[in-house]
């Protein structure tokens, strides 16, 4: 078998897309969940482009990765200075990521022309630059930017420039369409002249904009590339990164004799796929491949009476071997197998009434607007309720938000909640930046007296996205919310035609699954002191 190293971009190349921008947390939630899937490399960045990223590699180290190696990304020294003395080099070796990768020139059009360099600098530069970070990680990985150009209209110099990358100790040698435009056939000519000269293992790191970097990736491979750069969902710059969505599953399934991923990995693929999108904000692709909604779905008639009979009638694999599942356009089949993975997760009741009572539920609240990807606390909670052990620790009796402002002043928000805790009535005001921070604000004033350990937790993200915009100013919304307490990272979910209403229905599933979680610690403290 031969193992293909998947190295994951989404992070720095995937946040150069547009529209696309992860906070801090969300780049670390993604981090977890691509080492859980077995992605081999993750890339967070460039250290010294921006405090976030430096503040990645810092946070990063705190993280238990079964997996995935960090790698800090970077490019070549600059001209005419020692690579020991270059702010550049200084902050990959000083990152603490085990990998780093170097970015240099392969095409003389940009060394000459966007580098201003000599032909022979720009090979010094890479030389410099990929033996000083050797020195001090044990693995080096070199992109050769532009490669497939520069082979087509100067292949002597853009092996020259891989040459120098090899004699300086180069782990890998990844030859990358930055442009995006090679066609299969070149890729693979480019890639057959690589393998021949050199014994280093091959990478390929490929763009959309022909439409064809899945194509290319696989033209490469089939030449003897053994890692792939890409991005979850395809996202990027101009058309994007190649998918590795796309990627995985053709060769996991469609090819014999690769090794990659984590073994029984592949069926998380689509909720991976979801939990990005989610998190970076963004609409679902839906007729994306292998993990898109519509990738299993069947509307025509012809279509539906196949697939009954036989599934592969029309469908080129079976679902839920990457997580996805079969829909039929007027009534959905069953999808329990999802269902209960996501119970087992969490270690509730599989039992087959559970498991049909919370498909039906889910399947309702999905077509409503309800997105549980990013917001699994509030999947818990419905499952509880649906269960019957759902035993709220407070009763919501009615809330308020106004806000007031004046010309040349800024808006000033005041919310107002009143609870029943126990025997108590609580009613109070809080005042914030905005009616989520208001809200969030009056209940902790509520609750804290009664729950303590409520000061633990903090809202740390928040997102709303038009579900049904065609409705306009009535389009319903949804509100994902992150919270976070000493050792947890939760999302929650709300959706409604008012926003306000959408972020108080996510905002009090966060504190409910605070103190639920809470009262199974105490629990569990509680029956350890009496030696049970």
């Amino acid at each position: 078998m031969t193992r293909i190293a998947i190295y994951d971009t989404t992070l720095r190349d995937g946040s150069q897309g547009e529209g696309v921008n992860f906070s801090l947390q969300d780049k670390l939630r993604i981090t977890e969940r691509l080492d859980e899937l077995g992605v081999d490399y993750i890339e967070g960045g460039y250290p010294l482009s921006n405090p976030k990223d430096e503040a990645y590699f810092r946070a990063v180290r705190d993280l238990d990765l079964a997996h995935a190696r960090v790698t800090a990304f970077g490019m070549t020294r600059r001209k005419d200075i020692a690579a020991e003395d270059d702010t550049g080099m200084k902050a990959l070796v000083s990152s603490g990521a085990p990998v780093v990768t170097i970015v240099g020139k392969s095409w003389d059009f940009q060394v000459t022309e966007v580098l201003g360099v000599s032909l022979e600098e720009n090979c010094r530069m890479i030389a410099d630059s990929v033996a000083f970070c050797g020195s001090k990680v044990s693995e080096v990985v070199y992109d050769a930017e532009h490669f497939f150009d520069g082979f087509r209209l100067n292949p002597d110099y853009a092996l020259k420039t891989l040459q120098a990358a090899v004699a300086a100790g180069a782990s890998w040698l990844v030859l990358c369409d930055t442009n995006g435009g090679t066609l299969p056939e070149g890729i693979a000519k480019a890639v057959d002249a690589v393998k021949a000269a050199f014994s280093v293992p091959i990478g390929i790191h490929t763009h959309n904009d022909g439409e064809l970097a899945v194509a290319n990736t696989l033209a490469a491979i089939a030449r003897g590339a053994t890692q792939v750069q890409g991005t979850i969902n395809g996202i990027g710059e101009r058309c994007g990164n190649v998918d590795i969505c796309s990627v995985v599953a053709n060769l996991a399934l469609k090819y014999e004799g690769y090794d990659l991923l984590r073994p029984g990995s592949l069926a998380r693929l689509t909720e991976v796929s979801r939990f990005v999108y989610e998190t970076a904000n963004m609409n679902f692709r839906t007729g994306q491949p292998f993990v898109g909604s519509s990738a299993f779905a069947h509307k025509g008639g012809m279509h539906v009476h196949g697939i009954r009979k036989n599934a592969s009638s029309y469908e080129h694999i079976d679902p839920s071997l990457v997580g996805n599942e079969r829909r039929v356009l007027v009534s959905e089949l069953s999808g329990k197998s999802n269902i209960a993975e996501k119970l087992g997760e969490h270690g509730l009741d599989q039992d087959n009434a559970l498991l049909t009572k919370v498909l039906d539920r889910v399947q309702d609240l999905e077509n409503e607007g309800y997105q549980f990807e990013a917001a699994e606390a509030s999947f818990v909670l419905l499952v509880e309720k649906l269960a019957g052990r759902y035993h709220p620790k407070f009763e919501r009796l009615g809330y308020r938000v106004s806000v007031v402002g004046e010309s040349g002043n800024a808006a000033v928000t005041e919310a107002t909640v009143k609870l029943r805790v126990g025997e108590s009535v609580e009613h109070t005001v809080g005042e914030g930046d905005g009616p989520v921070n208001a809200l969030d604000l009056a209940l902790r004033k509520a609750l804290e007296p009664h729950f303590p350990r409520l000061k633990e937790m903090r809202l740390v993200d928040f997102k709303v996205r038009v579900i049904n915009d065609r409705a306009g100013t009535a389009a319903r919304v949804r509100v994902v919310i992150e919270s976070q307490d000493g050792d947890e990272v939760w999302g929650t979910v709300g959706v409604s035609e008012n926003m306000i209403e959408a972020s108080w229905m996510a905002l009090i599933d966060a504190f409910d699954h605070k103190l639920a979680k809470d009262a199974r610690v105490n629990a569990k403290t509680s029956l350890a002191g009496v030696g049970v």
